[in-house]
């Protein structure tokens, strides 16, 4: 489920057939989060995940043409096994921030918030994004793009899903 609105947040929120403990801790460590983070058809690549709030947790995604996408989030809050606060950012192999690869006014800084709800035995995930310290256009870009986001994280949801059926 997804509400739309002509803010510039998004919010997906997904009910997920797992505890939400076994939930979270998909996001947690990084033998889980390699198996199912990013866009299908991309294999992850972890190069540090430090779960604590300053950590960070870099990554990149290898497309089977063989390009690369690196990103980043800069950990802000963690209230286990509850939410997850953090920044992302797209950056280089070596952790800067860069502008993304495929929108120039892409905002440099997505705030995130991942809750996750208790729901008769299932979790109920929800993400929050907005843009932080973006210009008017760089918002804009984020709201027009909605749709892009939407089926991105249908994508990545998919993956976690099939990846606890295994669990």
């Amino acid at each position: 489920m997804t509400t739309e609105t002509k803010q510039p947040e998004l919010v997906i929120t997904r009910v997920l057939n797992a505890p939400r403990e076994l939930v979270f801790k998909m996001w947690t460590e990084a033998e889980h989060v390699v198996r199912w983070w990013g866009p299908k058809g991309f294999e992850p690549l972890i190069k540090k995940l430090e779960f604590k709030p300053g950590g960070e947790f870099h990554y990149g995604m290898k497309g089977a043409n063989g390009l690369e996408i690196w990103g980043k989030f800069i950990y802000r809050d963690i209230v286990e096994p509850e939410k997850i606060v953090y920044v992302n950012c797209f950056c280089d192999e070596d952790g800067n921030t860069t502008r993304s690869p495929f929108m120039p006014n892409w905002p440099l800084e997505i705030l995130n918030t991942v809750t996750f709800e208790f729901e008769e035995g299932k979790t109920k995930l929800t993400i929050v994004a907005v843009p932080i310290n973006a210009t008017q256009e760089e918002m804009e870009v984020f709201r027009t793009n909605r749709t892009s986001m939407e089926q991105g994280f249908g994508g990545i949801f998919e993956k976690l899903e099939e990846y606890l059926a295994t669990l």
